[in-house]
């Protein structure tokens, strides 16, 4: 796992989604769990301008840096390069964390250079633009890793990505690489409002818009009849995963219904399908729910077993969260505090979903 102190202290302010503590809730309730010794942690770098080049503009990082160092966009920086919005506004560390995670992932790239496993929850920035800030993503840190890996031996490389909204960044980037894999699903009619499957690039891009509502059910079905039916076919030398938590149902940024489960079946069922595996954060904006998740997909990369309920030192952990300035709970309830399992939630599978699966499988045999 790599990660860093930063996110602990580092806030976008007391009023944006991204107010709650993720990463830092992650490392503290793996540690509490025993799961993480001193051995298998990592701390983030910080990316140097220079190595975020490969991706964004010279002008964007400086741009970036000096509205770190002033606090103050002006009207002109705000509209080439989308800072001081309320989705990425201006705060202490808005250069220093956001290189942070993308150092992490540049990291990984070269500690997968022999194959192996990565977790940095930290990452997942998928909007970040090449010469803007988008969607409260200042840099785009997968991007970022797959040229990493690239450089680092990897030819062909499958990003999947089952964030509630669509990677509008990274597809961006790769919508026209043969050697990248895009696979996204995400919930329709939800920003950035991209991501159509009729979105296929040069034909390694593979959108799968979900409708609202839908949980594990549709989420197996995803991940059986696309996802994992892709990969294979693909035959990648490395796999990212943006593990994004926002399509759980308690997140407040999204209409979906998956339970945890759902994540950590994709996260085991990609396990083995490549000799590298990078596996990133991204959206998650309940801080309960995220952090169960993530810790949840800490343990299934490592073979830990989950337990019904959770040791004390890690009760603690999720009872020190705060969630300030949010309406919908005032009272978690019970299982956000002594579990990290969710119940399962079958919603059933809609029939326009069957007949995009059944769209996508079609166009995989004559992909094949």
């Amino acid at each position: 796992m790599i990660g860093h102190e930063i996110y602990r202290g580092s806030s976008y302010g007391a009023h944006h989604p991204l107010r709650v503590p993720r990463v830092s809730t992650v490392m503290d309730l793996s540690r509490a769990m025993g799961w993480l010794p001193r051995h298998q942690f990592v701390q983030s770098p910080r990316a140097k301008p220079n190595a975020l080049t490969g991706f964004h503009t010279p002008d964007y990082i400086a741009a970036l840096q000096a509205a770190e160092a002033t606090q103050f966009v002006g009207p002109a920086v705000k509209a080439r390069h989308g800072l001081g919005t309320p989705s990425n506004p201006v705060f202490a560390e808005m250069y220093r964390r956001p290189a942070t995670s993308a150092g992490a992932s540049l990291l990984a790239g070269e500690m997968l250079a022999r194959g192996g496993t990565v977790y940095s929850p930290a990452g997942g920035t998928h909007h970040g633009m090449p010469d803007r800030a988008n969607g409260f993503c200042y840099f785009n840190d997968p991007v970022l890793a797959i040229q990493s890996l690239r450089r680092n031996g990897a030819a062909k490389i499958a990003y999947i990505d089952i964030d509630a909204h669509h990677c509008d960044g990274v597809e961006h980037a790769f919508a026209d690489d043969l050697d990248t894999l895009l696979i996204s699903t995400h919930e329709e009619n939800r920003w950035p409002r991209t991501g159509a499957m009729t979105d296929v690039g040069v034909g390694n891009v593979w959108n799968l818009p979900l409708p609202a509502g839908v949980g594990d059910d549709v989420a197996a079905m995803v991940r059986d009849a696309v996802i994992l039916s892709v990969v294979q076919a693909f035959r990648p030398d490395a796999i990212v995963l943006q593990c994004g938590a926002d399509a759980v149902l308690e997140d407040p940024q999204s209409r979906l219904a998956w339970s945890n489960n759902a994540h950590r079946a994709i996260v085991r069922a990609l396990m083995g399908m490549a000799p590298r595996y990078l596996v990133l954060g991204g959206g998650g904006y309940n801080p309960w729910s995220v952090g169960r998740c993530w810790t949840g997909v800490w343990a299934v990369l490592n073979n830990h077993e989950i337990p019904d309920a959770l040791p004390e030192a890690a009760q603690s952990v999720l009872r020190g969260l705060q969630w300030d300035g949010q309406r919908r709970v005032k009272t978690p309830p019970d299982h956000w505090l002594t579990t990290l399992v969710d119940a399962p939630r079958m919603g059933g599978i809609p029939d326009d979903v069957r007949t995009r699966v059944a769209t996508l499988q079609a166009r995989l045999r004559q992909w094949i």
